[in-house]
């Protein structure tokens, strides 16, 4: 009996950290889709082939249940003899690797999904600006302005020569406050192109109290572009109203 319990005890650990580990994180997926908030993590795009990766896994993990346990390392076992001087380094990194994981995957089922985090959009702030594909567009002041949003307002304020043929035009956009050089706020959203590893922050000038809200408060901005004498572009707003944060809080 002493000679199989640590034999189970090593392939029931085997299990967990292969197909158990990868079957709650499949749950946790699929959980996230169906409630519209696997969209804080990855882009819309990608949803549905995340959610298809998770059925896929789970289909994997109930054929696995009718293999023997420990079959998954039952090749190994003609070679003990030449690998028993590694086994102890092999065993701590294994446990050590599970310990992290089982973390990693205990915290996305206790933690509630979160957007990220303001400090993260000021850290990353200055990275990178210029996020609108239409560069011509913008650059000649020619872009059809009607859908922007903030990452596309960022864009022209950074890129576009022709600054005067912005000036004027009306719009309406959320974001939330940070903290801008100078005078006013800067309106800020984090925008991602495939999943939130890659968000890079968006910010557009809004001239406005700085003391009026808070650094992360949401607000809805409502005014008009104003292209200075030396070219620089900021908002005017005619009405701000602080909202709370989106349900889709990234743009795309």
């Amino acid at each position: 009996m002493s000679e199989h319990a640590p034999s189970r005890a090593r392939a029931l650990g085997t299990r967990w950290l292969g197909i158990g580990l990868a079957t709650v994180v499949a749950v946790v997926t699929l959980g996230l889709g169906v409630t519209g908030r696997l969209t804080l993590y990855i882009s819309p795009e990608s949803v549905w082939f995340a959610c298809a990766a998770a059925v896929v896994t789970l289909a994997g993990a109930i054929w696995s249940c009718t293999l023997p346990l420990g079959a998954e390392e039952g090749h190994d076992h003609g070679h003990d003899h030449e690998h028993g001087a590694r086994r102890p380094l092999s065993t701590a990194a294994t446990v050590s690797g599970g310990v992290i994981a089982s973390g990693v995957v205990v915290a996305a089922l206790v933690l509630p999904p979160a957007s990220l985090s303001v400090e993260l959009a000021m850290s990353r702030a200055g990275e990178s600006s210029a996020l609108f594909a239409g560069a011509d567009d913008v650059t000649l002041g020619v872009a059809d302005t009607s859908t922007f949003e903030v990452g596309d307002w960022a864009s022209v304020f950074a890129t576009a020569t022709n600054t005067a043929s912005y000036d004027g035009t009306a719009v309406s956009l959320t974001g939330f406050i940070t903290p801008a050089e100078g005078k006013g706020v800067n309106l800020t959203r984090l925008v991602i192109t495939h999943c939130v590893i890659d968000a890079q922050p968006a910010n557009v000038p809004v001239t406005m109290d700085a003391g009026e809200y808070k650094t992360g408060q949401w607000v809805q901005v409502t005014g008009t572009v104003k292209a200075d004498a030396d070219g620089s572009l900021h908002i005017v707003p005619t009405a701000v109203e602080a909202i709370a944060e989106p349900g889709d809080p990234y743009e795309y």
